[in-house]
């Protein structure tokens, strides 16, 4: 009986060898789906998901959007902090620090709002809530039309 135990053992660890040893290709379709179900943006940075943000606010509010040059006083600035989850949903937003023009900080959050649901941060810059905070600034010219801080053109150096 030993000698059969021990050719079972021997057999046990020649098939575990074997087996470690193997690596597993699933099909092109499944590697296909993977690659495409991947998310793009997972080496993404702040500055470049903040960006993100700014081409969906952007979109979602085409006539309250400066094109051009904004003018070298400004109407208002109003810097908004809110919070988004894993998924880009709106979970907070408040005005954090403005020059007391309402018109500009209702404009500035409801574009905001109408922006989401915003892309869906990169998981590293998730904290341990699953949610990442953010500030940006609204920039106003006298017409109410605005450009935001992270994308903004330069501003006019001379007031017309």
């Amino acid at each position: 009986m030993s000698a059969l135990r021990t050719g079972l053992t021997v057999f046990a660890i020649i098939t575990i060898i074997a087996m470690s040893a193997c690596t597993i290709t699933p099909p092109p379709g499944v590697v296909a789906a993977r690659t495409a179900a991947a998310p793009a943006v997972s080496g993404q940075t702040l500055d470049e998901y903040k960006h993100r943000i700014a081409q969906r606010i952007f979109e979602r509010n085409p006539s309250l959007v400066l094109r051009g040059t904004p003018q070298a006083m400004l109407r208002s600035f109003v810097l908004v902090s809110f919070t988004v989850d894993s998924g880009g949903r709106l979970v907070d937003s408040s005005v954090y620090r403005t020059n007391g023009d309402d018109e500009a900080e209702a404009t500035a959050l409801a574009s905001l709002r109408r922006a989401s649901p915003l892309p869906a941060p990169p998981a590293r810059l998730l904290n341990g809530h699953g949610q990442l905070e953010l500030f940006e600034g609204w920039m106003f010219n006298d017409n109410g039309q605005f450009q935001l801080q992270t994308s903004h053109s330069p501003q006019a150096t001379t007031i017309d």
